[in-house]
């Protein structure tokens, strides 16, 4: 105790420098602190956008994963709604679970044959209400207002296509897409019909009038692997954030992509996505859900994925982010170390009189040791103390500065904040650090000063 009160009044000697000193730590602190709280937030807005759209687990047929997009009619979950239910009345998962919704998702050609032009897609079949209750979820408030699926209140035989394909498929114009450049029309091309063959097999399925000019139609492999054709009215285009997905992105009713695969037949769904009140709930509930796998649902081929494998894009961007994180407070807690490191070694350099005296009076080298040390760690503690304090008040301020900005994969920007507060690993991990780095710091120079003769201490001048 006494060294304690010893090292604070000898830093108190020399406020202007122990205050320099302690702004030095103080800014790199409010800087960790702010872009650790940036990228915390990011990691967030990415996972809500995932969960939203996907659910945080996934069953599906085993290897689906890994084959299932070029064939989903081969890996289809025949029995997805016996499977819900029993989810749904499971007394373990039933609390866990937000939304159990089946999906359909396969690759096929859209085209708009009176244009003469058709393209790859990739459509997904949902269950629209479903999916809106998915859009919902928001565990980390953000504010995001009202979201609803471009499906909502559409007929049966509506779709929903990326701004991409409409500007392939020329329908720019009839959807009234903004900023969409219209091909050169090609002459070959003009007026051109639809193929006979492909004219019937949409035929059999069309309920709307066929000049209607937002008809296209999409070519897909059924689960048999002969062609399949479904006529559908595109009622709205809407941009998917990533140029890859946009240009391919097709939503179907999940009545009307089943009648494209499975036609007549049992429709099957390649998905069930399970959304959670709360991702920490992941593990439980994974775990619950391979139980019954082995049990309830034994000598089925399922397995079950979550949204990170789902997703890899959202742990690369964590990757890279953990990665700057980490550089960029390398770089302040150099800048802190040396800062610290010469305030000590002035420290010492000042009180080499004071050191032989205190030698000469009993203390040994371990207590001119102990109380540099002791001065580094106070240093570091009221800068780390400061530090977190004004790194809380620096994010409240932006956090209500009402600024924005657009993250990647994203159409509308949103509002620019930093989670700061309530994130206590982060804000404990980086105020021990910057107290850890404060220590060490003062090694150094302790070590000079205990190394120090009496005799030469005292008649320093």
């Amino acid at each position: 105790m006494k060294t304690l009160s010893l090292a604070a009044r000898n830093l108190l000697r020399n406020r202007r420098r122990s205050i320099t000193t302690m702004l030095a730590m103080i800014v790199g602190l409010i800087t960790i602190l702010t872009f650790g709280g940036f990228i915390t937030d990011i990691k967030y807005g990415l996972q809500t956008g995932y969960v939203a759209r996907g659910g945080h687990l996934q069953i599906q047929h085993k290897d689906y994963f890994l084959f299932g997009s070029g064939d989903p009619g081969a890996y289809g979950i025949a029995d997805y709604q016996h499977i819900i239910d029993v989810l749904r009345a499971d007394p373990v998962m039933s609390p866990m679970l937000a939304v159990a919704t089946p999906t359909l998702q396969l690759g096929g050609i859209g085209g708009n044959f009176s244009a003469g032009v058709s393209r790859t897609v990739f459509a997904t079949g949902l269950v629209v209400d479903d999916q809106n209750r998915m859009l919902q979820w928001n565990d980390y408030h953000f504010p995001l207002g009202q979201r609803r699926s471009a499906l909502t209140g559409t007929p049966p035989d509506a779709a929903v296509i990326g701004t991409g394909v409409a500007r392939v498929l020329q329908l720019c114009s009839v959807l009234a897409v903004p900023n969409c450049p219209k091909a050169p029309l090609r002459p070959e091309s003009s007026g051109a019909a639809l193929p006979a063959d492909v004219a019937d097999l949409a035929a059999s399925g069309a309920t709307q009038d066929s000049s209607n000019p937002a008809r296209i139609e999409i070519l897909a492999a059924n689960a048999h692997g002969a062609p399949n054709v479904a006529a559908v009215t595109v009622t709205k285009a809407v941009y998917q954030g990533v140029k890859e997905l946009d240009d391919v992105y097709i939503a179907l009713h999940l009545a009307q992509a089943q009648r494209l695969v499975y036609g007549g037949e049992a429709p099957q769904a390649t998905a069930i996505m399970l959304q959670l009140a709360h991702t920490s709930q992941i593990p439980a509930a994974r775990a619950r859900l391979q139980e019954l796998l082995d049990t309830t649902f034994k000598g089925e081929p399922l397995e079950i994925q979550d949204f990170r494998v789902l997703n890899p894009f959202y742990d690369q961007t964590l990757g890279m982010f953990a990665v700057m994180y980490t550089f960029i407070a390398s770089l302040i807690g150099a800048i802190v170390l040396f800062t610290v490191s010469n305030t000590m070694s002035m420290a010492v350099i000042e009180r080499t009189s004071e050191i032989g005296t205190l030698r000469a009076m009993g203390l040994r080298r371990s207590g001119i040791r102990r109380l540099f040390l002791t001065e580094g760690l106070v240093l570091g503690l009221v800068g780390a103390t400061a530090g977190v304090a004004f790194a809380l008040a620096t994010a409240a301020i932006l956090n209500h500065a009402g600024m924005t900005w657009t993250p990647p994969g994203r159409v509308e920007p949103v509002p620019l904040t930093v989670r700061v507060w309530g994130e206590y690993s982060l804000v404990l991990w980086s105020a021990a650090g910057t107290v850890l780095v404060a220590a060490l710091s003062a090694t150094l120079p302790a070590a000079r000063a205990a190394r120090m003769t009496i005799v030469d201490a005292l008649r320093h001048v």
